[in-house]
């Protein structure tokens, strides 16, 4: 399920909410998220049901099932849910019954069920009307949203956040963190062992991520591993980080509500082993004496108090009291990562001091710039800072420079992300950065193989798009050489009377597309070249970088073979489908007993792209062309890599990537600012791939202004209309 569908489903459950209920945005905002967490709950609940099941017996009665069960959720990343609390239970009430008392008692029966969860959830749900409510239990239990994955919470709380101005949180700069940066931090810092805090938390999000990143990686269950500690400041913040944990199946003992400018949390300052957060940008009314008590060595704040402001005596930006917070709860050899305002990195004055005294400890690791639109509520760049107390000696006197603002994927004009290969591309750096040559084999080998069985896909997928062709070629040829002009022109009027010429015209035009044998010699030369490919990737030394870079030069002399056959299968597609415009529309080839409309409609079908928004399965064209590129675009991949890293160790890249000294820094005023160091990469040719992602996104942003300027004309036109009466 992609974002926008995501998107799109909830605001129509907002839609009927802002129009048909009298509660205020912020009485409906989490009601609406009590029924996310149920659906989300029952999707983790069934994910992992048929596993438990299966290792019951048939014979054990429904009471003693149940309870079997419910022991097989523990240690699962996913909560137990009563029969009572079951999004299907809900969704399937008869129409007139008491929805919201329903609701209600499910959260009841979780919150008896998980102690942490006590007053957590949000109850209330008979004060909405009972019509309106089975309608939302309905938009939440279709296929797109019991399909969702991932930080929901995140999504929605952001979603929120954005369109129904939940104005304080965003006037305060605490913007709900991108998972693009959320998995980004996880894995430079790899939290993965021992005490992890975010004393911003949020909903939890960066613990999700946490969890996601033991399970998948370490291959290990994170409650066995890692103690999280999270703060947050809001009341429904912090709620909702309890539910999302527990609905991942993570401790939610340790969330708590506090200030984490007041709030210290003493036992954990100089403990943690990790610390991730994204904190509120740019806060400028800390009460400078409930912090001055702070600057110590041993305190939140070695480094001392940032500047005050002149006429109210409050911390002026409190950018410099998080970033000492991160490093001062940190034990001997933890790590730190977290988001923040890039103007941080280049803050003169006291905040210029203290950043001089952090980066003298030679505890800056990473320093990572992040352009725009990566946050939804506003469009503003910001920089991921990372801390390691553990560093090696070779690289204390080191910092790592990496400027990502180029390094996007267009979701929308107003959305950017990183791709699973860009983030994997990134992380890269920071490997052969630290030495960890390894890793960086590993993922080029994974790239190589990935392209091997998209390759071995491409034959069959092939051979069922020429039969799709074929099919559709079969039908028109039936038509041309069985239809008569006295059924094609039956019930007509004199005028629009077809002639025999008409006739012969289409019959000629599909004789020459039959004859045109370009698109299957490019088809032959392409499958000898796919299977030429896939032996190489077999005989080549995958563990080591020579073999890689060997094999490299047969797949990227093919990647341009597989986008020029993409542009082949459309053009031919078109060409069978104008033919088939042609004898329906101007030929009306539905009067004749010689068109089989049925096997028409099939053929056809079978060569048009998918509806997504209607969740249709991919057709046999998407098929093969989702094959061809997917091979192209991991061959690029490689290609990425390789290219900057030609000899598979860290090097400097301009305009990407430079590993700088303190000295450097102290030269630069002790400006942390990664595009000040990795200068201007030197032109490129820009790849059609990077022109199409600009284009797209030019695109998408001319539409959604075009969209918007049709709703201010209506509303100027509306205003004009009542001020002339």
């Amino acid at each position: 399920m992609n974002v926008q569908q995501l998107e799109n489903e909830l605001w129509e459950a907002a839609d009927q909410l802002r129009a048909n209920s009298k509660l205020t945005a912020a009485e409906y905002a989490m009601p609406v998220l009590g029924l996310i967490f149920l659906r989300h709950a029952d999707n983790r609940f069934k994910a992992y049901l048929p596993e438990i099941e299966a290792d019951i017996p048939p014979q054990v009665p429904a009471a003693q099932r149940e309870t079997l069960i419910k022991l097989g959720f523990q240690g699962k990343a996913a909560i137990y849910l009563p029969e009572a609390a079951r999004f299907d239970r809900i969704a399937s009430l008869p129409q007139g019954a008491n929805v919201g008392e329903v609701i209600d008692r499910a959260m009841d029966v979780i919150e008896a069920e998980y102690e942490v969860l006590k007053g957590a959830l949000p109850r209330g749900y008979p004060a909405f009307e009972t019509d309106l409510l089975a309608e939302l239990v309905k938009i939440f239990d279709r296929p797109a949203i019991k399909a969702a994955t991932g930080d929901v919470f995140g999504r929605i709380y952001e979603y929120f956040l954005n369109k129904f101005a939940m104005s304080g949180a965003q006037e305060g700069g605490e913007f709900f963190t991108p998972p693009s940066l959320v998995r980004m931090i996880v894995n430079i810092i790899e939290p993965d062992h021992g005490l992890v805090l975010d004393p911003a938390c949020g909903s939890a999000g960066m613990f999700v991520q946490t969890g996601h990143f033991i399970e998948d990686v370490r291959h290990q269950q994170a409650n066995d591993t890692v103690t999280f500690h999270g703060q947050e400041k809001s009341d429904t913040n912090t709620k909702l980080a309890r539910m999302n944990l527990v609905v991942h199946g993570l401790d939610a003992s340790n969330i708590r509500q506090g200030n984490t400018f007041y709030d210290q949390v003493d036992h954990l300052v100089g403990q943690c082993d990790f610390v991730m957060a994204n904190p509120p940008f740019n806060v400028d009314g800390v009460d400078t004496k409930k912090v001055e008590g702070q600057a110590s060595d041993g305190g939140r704040l070695p480094f001392g108090l940032p500047g005050t402001n002149a006429k109210t005596g409050a911390i002026s930006n409190a950018n410099s009291l998080w970033i000492q917070y991160f490093y001062a709860y940190l034990n001997d050899s933890g790590r730190a990562g977290f988001v923040m305002a890039s103007s941080a990195s280049d803050a003169g004055n006291k905040d210029r001091d203290i950043r001089e005294k952090l980066v003298k400890t030679g505890h800056v690791d990473v320093m990572m710039a992040i352009g725009n639109k990566f946050f939804y509520t506003r469009s503003l760049p910001c920089t991921l800072w990372f801390f390691d107390k553990g560093k090696p000696q070779d690289l204390q006197d080191q910092v790592l420079m990496i400027d990502a603002r180029n390094v996007y994927h267009v979701v929308s004009a107003r959305s950017h992300i990183f791709t699973d290969e860009q983030h994997a591309n990134l992380n890269a750096i920071v490997w052969l950065y630290r030495g960890e040559t390894e890793k960086f084999l590993a993922l080029v080998a994974r790239y190589q193989r990935q392209v091997d069985e998209r390759l071995a896909a491409v034959p069959d997928r092939m051979a069922a798009d020429t039969a799709a062709v074929e099919g559709l070629a079969t039908q028109l040829r039936s038509f041309a050489q069985g239809a008569t002009l006295a059924e094609l022109n039956a019930d007509q009027p004199d005028d629009a009377h077809l002639a025999q010429a008409q006739l012969d015209a289409f019959k000629a035009e599909l004789a020459a597309v039959q004859a045109d044998a370009h698109a299957a010699d490019a088809i032959a030369a392409l499958l000898t070249a796919c299977s030429q490919a896939r032996a190489a990737v077999a005989q080549a030394d995958l563990a080591s970088h020579a073999g890689q870079v060997a094999l490299q030069a047969t797949l990227d002399a093919l990647a341009p073979q597989l986008k020029a056959m993409g542009k082949t299968l459309e053009a031919r597609h078109k060409q069978w489908l104008k033919l088939l415009d042609t004898a329906e529309k101007q030929l009306r080839a539905r009067q004749s007993k010689a068109f089989d409309g049925k096997a028409t409609r099939k053929a056809k079908r079978a060569l048009l792209a998918a509806d997504e928004k209607k969740n249709e399965a991919p057709t046999v064209r998407d098929a093969v062309l989702d094959a061809l590129r997917q091979a192209a675009y991991f061959a690029t991949q490689v290609h990425w890599l390789h290219s900057r890293f030609p000899h598979g160790v860290f090097d400097d890249v301009p305009g990407l990537c430079r590993s700088v000294t303190i000295d450097e820094i102290a030269a630069n005023d002790y400006s942390l600012t990664p595009g000040r160091y990795v200068c201007v990469a030197v032109a490129a040719t820009e790849d059609e791939d990077d022109f199409v992602e600009k284009l797209r996104e030019i695109h998408d942003e001319l539409a959604e202004l075009n969209e918007k300027a049709v709703e201010l004309a209506g509303r100027i036109a509306s205003n004009f209309g009542e001020l002339l009466g």
